[in-house]
């Protein structure tokens, strides 16, 4: 029987797991992935977590594990199916077998959500990607699209505006909703070419992606843009597979909890990305770890 079981590896599961080992809570991590650091080992550079300045997502991800690993923190890796609520105690069902524990922290994050187009899943690593930082590097000297109008389709952009030749950043709106900086940024460089108001409807191809059709909402027309590479940021969805009918979500399926991270079920806390929040970033992700843990500390000791 754990104290807590922590649902995930990113920020916020790697804080909670640094917390819960300072409290002398007997913890384990369940982790999906064989490394840990959640989205963040996607990010080129991490320039807004305070002291750090400029370090890359990887980076800042292995010295999260790193830290926990030093505290002597207990990690599997398995497929989380099923989570059972019996008051008190709380089971955690996976692929090899059934844990038992007295809370639960779910830091599960979140993934890319996809344009849903034809050719989209063709041509995932075929030209199709989810990850600038990952996949960039293969486009060098070419010319690709980013599909998307919000921090992370901006910052796409600027990333492989760096190596390759040209780049198209495709929002279906006429105004991003990404930072003011990210936009000023954008426009001043010369090789991103904005165009707004404009879906993609399919992306083409035979081996390999050669092209995107597009449709301009305004104008009601379609065209064909050659590209070699297609980027997609259009925003992230909750993992809460497991928790389906077992736990409180909105409307977008995001867990609902607040500063506390207290959820409908007593025991059971939301941290990072998974739960409902304003801000979804590194900063926040860890502050929810934290918070988690306190949470939790009270909730054993009955307060």
């Amino acid at each position: 029987m754990y104290d807590v079981i922590i649902l995930g590896s990113g920020p916020a599961g790697l804080s909670a797991a640094v917390y819960a080992q300072r409290a002398r809570l007997n913890t384990l991590v369940i982790e999906e992935k064989p490394l840990s650091g959640g989205q963040i080992l996607d990010t080129y550079e991490v320039d807004n977590y305070p002291g750090l300045p400029g370090i890359s997502g990887f980076e800042l991800g292995q010295k999260f594990r790193e830290h926990a690993d030093r505290l002597g923190t207990e990690f599997v890796n398995e497929q989380v199916q099923e989570i059972k609520d019996q008051k008190d105690m709380k089971l955690v069902v996976t692929e090899k077998k059934t844990y038992e524990t007295r809370t639960l922290i779910l830091a599960t994050g979140a993934r890319h959500r996809k344009l849903s187009v034809p050719g989209e899943d063709k041509y995932i690593g075929k030209g199709v990607s989810y990850c600038a930082t990952c996949d960039g590097a293969f486009f060098r000297d070419k010319t690709v699209a980013v599909a998307g109008g919000g921090d992370v389709a901006l910052e796409d952009a600027l990333f492989l505006a760096r190596g390759s030749e040209k780049v198209y950043l495709i929002h279906r709106r006429d105004e991003f909703r990404g930072a003011r900086i990210l936009q000023e940024r954008v426009r001043e460089t010369e090789n991103i070419e904005l165009i707004l108001s404009s879906e993609v409807r399919e992306i083409r191809g035979e081996e390999q992606v050669s092209s995107v059709l597009l449709h301009n909402k305004k104008e009601d027309t379609e065209h064909e843009l050659e590209v070699q590479g297609i980027f997609i940021a259009v925003g992230i969805s909750p993992n809460t597979t497991a928790l389906d009918n077992v736990i409180e979500q909105d409307e977008q399926g995001y867990i609902v909890a607040g500063e506390d991270t207290r959820t409908s079920i007593p025991g059971i806390f939301a941290a990072g990305d998974v739960r409902t929040k304003q801000l979804r970033q590194v900063i926040t992700a860890a502050a929810d770890g934290a918070n988690a843990v306190t949470s939790v500390e009270r909730y054993l000791s009955g307060n």
